[in-house]
């Protein structure tokens, strides 16, 4: 299938040291009144693959608009000269835009990508299992846990799976933060029959900028 992708990136006068997650509260902060932009309906989270996402990549600002949010984006990237994260103001002097479809969903052949940033992939439950379970055995459960992510990202984005999906990890673990907290998180690559496009989010917390994925170039992402 295809989906419509816009893809917002932010040039500052300097350097932008703040997270994803600090992108994304400004933007909610700014423009409240679409729920798209941070995920809530009046006081009630919205539990789905978030269509609006941000994300530090490269130390660049990103925002990534999907379907319903790409046209959210389209009504409201250019409608501020500043941006302020964590008490920090940047003036914005350059954006660039891409606004087009990408394809989606199975193929027919195996393609490889990279996290560029942390994705956030055990819940507590499989935390624990993780660490009672042998090399083989975790390898196992983060592939497992990997096709997971790609079926419910497909559920949201009312894409049905013909078939099986495969998936192989080649991921190191490394301490990361979530909400003030101390997480574990993976970065590495893996290779699987599913089309995904650049920088859409997979697992937990994607809408903040975790588990972010782009296909496989041998460059080191600085991230």
């Amino acid at each position: 299938m295809n989906l419509l992708v816009f893809t917002l990136t932010l040039t500052s006068t300097r350097p932008i040291q703040e997270s994803g997650a600090q992108l994304r509260g400004f933007f909610a902060t700014k423009f409240n009144e679409y729920n798209l932009l941070h995920q809530h309906n009046a006081d009630e989270f919205i539990y789905r693959y978030p269509m609006v996402q941000y994300k530090m990549i490269d130390r660049t600002p990103t925002v990534v608009g999907i379907n319903e949010g790409a046209e959210v984006l389209k009504e409201i990237y250019d409608e501020y000269g500043k941006i302020t994260l964590n008490g920090n103001e940047y003036e914005i002097v350059e954006r660039g835009i891409t606004y087009k479809k990408e394809d989606f969903g199975i193929s027919e052949k195996l393609i490889k990508y990279e996290f560029i940033t942390p994705w956030f992939a055990l819940n507590q439950e499989n935390f624990r299992k993780y660490l009672s379970f042998d090399k083989g055995q975790q390898v196992e459960l983060l592939n497992k846990n990997l096709i997971g992510n790609i079926l419910s990202m497909s559920k949201s984005l009312s894409y049905q799976v013909p078939e099986k999906i495969k998936c192989y990890t080649e991921l190191k673990s490394r301490g990361s933060s979530l909400k003030g907290n101390e997480i574990i998180a993976f970065k590495g690559s893996f290779i699987t029959n599913f089309l995904i496009p650049d920088y859409f989010g997979i697992g937990k917390s994607v809408s903040r900028g975790f588990g972010t994925v782009r296909k496989w170039t041998g460059e080191k992402s600085k991230t």
